[in-house]
């Protein structure tokens, strides 16, 4: 047998455009067999078949409007002074979510993160806090102490001053707004004691703050749309979090409880192939820009759904590291070998072992579910499957 001299493999997958009832898991069936039959590759045990959420949200239909929101924040939190706290700064993500609590409230006090948001978009730039004194681990800014001190800023990409336009989204459903800014989340409580949280990742952590505090009703976004309104969408688990715009009026959801979806496919791929595969469906992947330290990971997780041989984190030695230590008077054929029957031999679990140092200790999701999201892209490139082969190869293979 010829020796392989190629490892992973990231492939994007054409779909047609999938609308709500579509048999989501044929058409990804399909789609990925013929791609395979007209490109000339095979299907291989292992394989990963990556599903992004976007069409299995559609698939389900699963949207809400912003009155849908504006009645549950209403419901929840009384319809009077809200606090919103920690929002991402983002069209697609926010705005319209903040239109449908806007709608359910008589007033908005803004509490928006300082320098940046929870995912790394940036108001004003630490250097700038630094020469204006400024402690953003404790200091409290007015709107009107901000524009003072920082005047008006634009968003590096998307040209947005992120401040007037929450500002007048709030405005324009007849809602009166105050902005401030803070880092601390009790501090919102000096202003009304019913508070949504909007942030993602820390968002456990800034309820239990504000119980602690005195703050009477405490929702994140999590908890507003987990049950459906007037025969809306919804999401159990996440709520508005992982929410995406469909149109002014409308939000696509994070899509429902979807394993059996993943399952669906890994049974498809074995009945017509004979091979057995890994499905997930993903949406943002985990990394951070360099250049505008925008961290991309703002939906609640990588993989809201996989199949089991996708659970746990690689279990990998560093080849680099056996060839400078461990056999570092080898060379040729015979280095080649002894890395070989290294990792023929390696423990079952790596973990806190040397020659483990330096790989990455993240789950197979999130890593997987990143190498996917940059392959699909978030434009216009029609590939919203991704197959993946050789991931779980080595060198031996």
């Amino acid at each position: 047998m010829s020796e392989r001299r190629v490892g992973t493999v990231s492939r994007g997958i054409r779909c047609p455009i999938i609308r709500q009832g579509d048999d989501l898991a044929q058409i990804v069936t399909d789609s990925v067999l013929e791609a395979a039959k007209y490109e000339g590759f095979e299907i291989r045990d292992r394989d990963v078949i990556s599903v992004t959420e976007s069409i299995v949200a559609r698939a389900q239909g699963n949207y809400c409007t912003v009155h849908d929101i504006a009645t549950d924040v209403r419901s929840k939190l009384g319809g009077g002074t809200i606090g919103v706290i920690f929002p991402i700064l983002s069209r697609n993500r926010f705005a319209i979510c903040l239109k449908g609590i806007a709608g359910g409230a008589k007033k908005i006090v803004l509490m928006l993160s300082y320098p940046s948001d929870e995912v790394g978009n940036e108001l004003v730039s630490l250097d700038k806090i630094d020469d204006a004194g400024i402690n953003p681990y404790s200091d409290v800014l007015t709107l009107e102490k901000y524009r003072e001190l920082f005047g008006f800023g634009k968003h590096e990409f998307t040209g947005v001053d992120y401040i007037e336009y929450y500002s007048d989204i709030i405005k324009e459903t007849g809602c009166d707004v105050e902005i401030i800014f803070a880092n601390q989340a009790k501090a919102i409580l000096d202003y009304t004691k019913n508070v949504i949280n909007c942030d993602i990742h820390t968002r456990a952590r800034t309820k239990r703050i504000l119980k602690e505090a005195g703050a009477e009703k405490v929702y994140g976004l999590d908890d507003i749309m987990n049950a459906p309104i007037n025969d809306s969408g919804c999401n159990e688990k996440y709520g508005l979090l992982g929410s995406n715009k469909a149109t002014e009026g409308q939000v696509k959801l994070f899509p429902r409880e979807c394993k059996q979806l993943v399952l669906d496919i890994q049974e498809n791929i074995l009945e017509r192939t004979g091979k057995h595969v890994e499905v997930m469906v993903y949406g943002d992947g985990a990394f951070k820009d360099p250049k505008g330290k925008i961290w991309e990971l703002a939906d609640p997780v990588v993989s809201p759904a996989f199949t089991d041989g996708l659970i746990g984190t690689p279990n990998e030695l560093k080849l680099k590291y056996l060839a400078d230590n461990d056999f570092a008077d080898l060379s040729g054929d015979a280095l080649k070998e002894a890395i070989s029957a290294s990792i023929r031999k390696k423990d079952a679990d790596l973990v806190g072992k040397m020659a483990s140092e330096g790989t990455t200790p993240r789950q197979l999701t999130d890593l997987i579910g990143s190498l996917c999201d940059l392959t699909s892209g978030s434009g216009d490139k029609g590939t919203p499957v991704v197959l993946v082969q050789g991931y779980f190869d080595n060198y031996t293979n």
